[in-house]
């Protein structure tokens, strides 16, 4: 089945040669831009901020740009896409296809997750299996009862969704034969939901044969990409710009957290890439408890000067006895 080939490029506004850094930039000033917390029209962020998330989750991931960009650049944004062999995600996602107990066709189609047809077909789930396919006769071509297979999909989890919990709605379209059913379910998210974690919705999976139970249906947790924050775990990773003289002397910093911001103290001689941890103010964890904040330093040195600041810096490297290399 094609689908709508998507030009993450595009999306992100950063040529094909775009280094890692190039892409993350673009990728953190339009998801301050479209997040929906900020926007004024929340209904048209959300959705261009899902369609930034995909594009970052893809040209952010070595493996995965490097897979898409084999598609070459023939391709153009609205263009159709029809998977070459080896590429379809039989099972996973989005679309998902097989053959039912009978040799009948069936098909399920996820909408509301957060994440494109076309990011599926490529980079999609795999979709789990009980119970196998066809018919098991007995000498009397009696069907058995068979359990239906279970159907996995990614489901985009936000991080402030991930800290408060929340009810998603999520359609899945079956299509078996020439007969199509669609079914919505109200899908929760507790908090504290880690990446890829599976959502299991009991029985909402493939319908089973002879009398067995229907399989169910998982959803997988991607975390969208945050343009302040990097997860590991329950933490909340954020790296703080410090100029070289509050490294040195040290300073009060204001910092985001998902629940407004903090002031932490950067103390003197703080070290380029040092950690300093603010404790409880991460993602909730299955005990009741929070993971923390690590707020990392990232010494930045000004790229431009004044003749003023050029003799006080010169002034400085005459005064100090500090050498780096001893």
């Amino acid at each position: 089945m094609p689908v709508q080939y998507k030009d993450y490029y595009e999306i992100l506004g950063v040529p094909r040669s775009a280094s890692e850094g190039e892409i993350k930039k673009a990728f953190r000033k339009l998801a301050r831009e479209y997040h929906p917390d900020v926007a004024r029209d929340k209904k048209k962020a959300e959705e261009k901020f899902k369609e930034v998330n995909e594009a970052y989750e893809v040209l952010g991931d070595p493996a995965k740009r490097k897979k898409y960009d084999e598609l070459g650049a023939n391709w153009k944004s609205g263009a159709e896409f029809r998977p070459q062999p080896g590429w379809e995600s039989f099972g996973g996602g989005q679309a998902f296809r097989g053959r039912g107990g009978a040799g009948q066709e069936f098909e399920f189609h996820f909408g509301g997750t957060g994440f494109s047809d076309f990011f599926e077909q490529l980079f999609g789930s795999m979709g789990g299996r009980r119970g196998g396919f066809g018919r098991f006769t007995n000498f009397a071509e009696e069907e058995l009862a068979e359990r239906g297979r279970d159907i996995e999909g990614d489901i985009m989890v936000t991080l402030e969704e991930a800290m408060r919990g929340s009810v998603r709605t999520v359609n899945v379209r079956h299509t078996v034969g020439r007969s199509v059913k669609t079914e919505t379910h109200q899908v929760k998210i507790p908090p504290g939901v880690t990446e890829g974690q599976r959502l299991r919705i009991a029985g909402r999976g493939e319908a089973g044969s002879g009398g067995g139970a229907a399989g169910d249906l998982y959803l997988r947790v991607r975390l969208a990409r945050h343009p302040d924050f990097d997860v590991e775990n329950h933490d909340l990773i954020y790296e703080a710009e410090l100029a070289p003289w509050e490294a040195v002397l040290g300073t009060n910093l204001s910092v985001p957290t998902l629940d407004g911001r903090v002031n932490i103290k950067i103390p003197p001689g703080t070290q380029n890439g040092q950690k300093l941890r603010v404790r409880g103010r991460g993602l909730p964890s299955r005990d009741s408890g929070h993971g923390d904040l690590m707020v990392i330093a990232k010494i930045t040195v000004p790229a431009k000067i004044s003749d003023a600041e050029k003799k006080l810096w010169e002034q400085l490297a005459r005064e100090s006895k500090f050498n780096p290399r001893i």
